[in-house]
């Protein structure tokens, strides 16, 4: 029998412990590792390229929509189940644009979590109970971010685009309570190319400031609140 390769990354270890018990007692799945965070999650998927990689949204140093999209961009080959507290529609359709192959919450079923993980081995998503393949996944995303539009966006196609690892970091600042001067003076880059990055993200994010936006950051779990007192 042909094993699924996994690898679980997630910070809790009593519910990595638990996700890794659910793994293990299937025949078809192989865990090759764990990881505590999203640098870590990038470097086992890089070294070991597992089929499926389970990965926490809220992750320390680098969150899961973050290790998705680099995982994509750099064609590793593997599939990202993502795993959250923060269960919303704009969520979901962040993590897909991203790269994910399916999203669920962390308390989710433990046959169903290895009914996805099954799935998106043999190339499918999952979205909540449905199954797509690409071209379904390509049209639930349309409706989706049709539906949750807001009127001044219409026509859009930026809208819910994952925010670039620079933009992320930028915004990890902004919720520290960083100015944009002190944000340039960190990254050593110009006052006015911050000021550019915070206008592409309060429209990919579709809030009206920074505040709005540090809020939508800790409300999804992209940035931990521990990381604002550093």
């Amino acid at each position: 029998m042909e094993q699924i390769p996994i690898v679980i990354i997630d910070d809790h270890p009593l519910f990595r412990e638990g996700v890794r018990n659910i793994m293990d007692a299937e025949e078809d799945f192989k865990v090759l590792a764990e990881g505590i965070s999203g640098d870590q999650a990038l470097q086992l998927i890089r070294d070991l390229r597992p089929r499926v990689a389970l990965v926490d949204v809220n992750l320390p140093n680098m969150n899961g929509i973050q290790v998705t999209r680099q995982v994509t961009s750099e064609r590793l080959g593997t599939s990202v189940v993502l795993l959250t507290a923060y269960d919303d529609v704009e969520q979901v359709l962040h993590a897909f644009r991203a790269g994910a192959s399916a999203y669920c919450s962390k308390d989710v079923e433990a046959g169903k979590l290895v009914d996805i993980v099954r799935h998106v081995a043999r190339g499918f998503y999952v979205v909540g109970d449905q199954v797509f393949d690409e071209t379904g996944l390509e049209q639930w995303l349309s409706s989706g971010v049709e539906a949750v539009r807001r009127p001044h966006l219409e026509g859009d196609v930026d809208a819910f685009t994952p925010l670039s690892p620079r933009e992320m970091e930028i915004l990890q600042y902004v919720t520290r309570g960083l100015s944009n001067k002190e944000i340039a003076a960190r990254l050593g880059i110009s006052h006015q190319t911050v000021k550019n990055h915070m206008t592409a993200i309060l429209h990919k994010l579709d809030v009206e400031d920074r505040t709005q936006a540090a809020v939508y950051a800790l409300r999804h779990g992209w940035v931990r609140l521990q990381d604002t007192r550093k």
